[in-house]
Formats: C-alpha cells, structure tokens, sequence
C-alpha cells in the first residue's frame, strides 16, 4: 500500500496513517471494547447487534464476520486494537504477525528468534 501523502510504499503492508485511522475509528473503538469480559460476552451472544452498536461499515463488518484480519487491517483497523478482537478467536500478537507476513506461526517465531526479537 502507498501513503498518499508521502508516496513511501511498503509492500504488503497497509500504513496506518491519519486517513486510515478516521475510516478505522468505529472498528478501533468497538476493538478497544473487549479490554471488557463484559463485552466480550455481549459480542458473543449477538455479533451482529454489538457491530451495528458501533457503526461499522459493510467492509468492516465482512471483515469481522469472516475473521479477515488483513482485511481489518486494510478496513482501518489497528493492529493493537484488532489483538483484542483477535483474543476472543484465541489468538496472539504472533498469530495476526504470522498472518500480515504470509508465514505460518512457527515460521514467524522461528524469524523473530533469528532475528533477535
């Protein structure tokens, strides 16, 4: 994806920039949310009701349906916010890592580790 402002380009990856931050403002607070156990369990009885309680869009919606988390990604969505979204599925920050770069996890741990992180 390119910044618009900056032309800077990183492939494979969506820059979070101030314009993707606005389009991923509903999605990013409806995430924040599941800090909650409350919450979390009122997204579990009735997705579809706790995501018109936020306003998502029909992208971001499909996206949260499906569990596209690149697609989150790419819908606005932060990646400190969607781990928490991502924590009910029972994934970690090393699974939506794993998914952004292609690898599976393993293989993702296995680059982190090589790499010193």
């Amino acid at each position: 994806m390119e910044n618009s402002k900056t032309g800077r380009r990183i492939p494979g990856t969506t820059l979070f920039d101030g314009d993707v931050a606005r389009r991923g403002y509903a999605l990013n607070k409806m995430c924040f949310s599941f800090n909650s156990a409350e919450n979390r369990a009122e997204f579990q009885r009735d997705e579809e009701a706790y995501m018109r309680k936020f306003g998502l869009d029909a992208v971001q919606a499909e996206a949260i349906r499906t569990r596209n988390v690149l697609g989150l990604l790419a819908a606005g969505g932060n990646v400190y916010y969607l781990a928490k979204f991502a924590g009910i599925l029972g994934l970690d920050v090393q699974d939506l890592g794993a998914a952004q770069t292609g690898m599976t996890k393993e293989a993702f741990k296995a680059m982190l580790v090589a790499q010193g992180r």
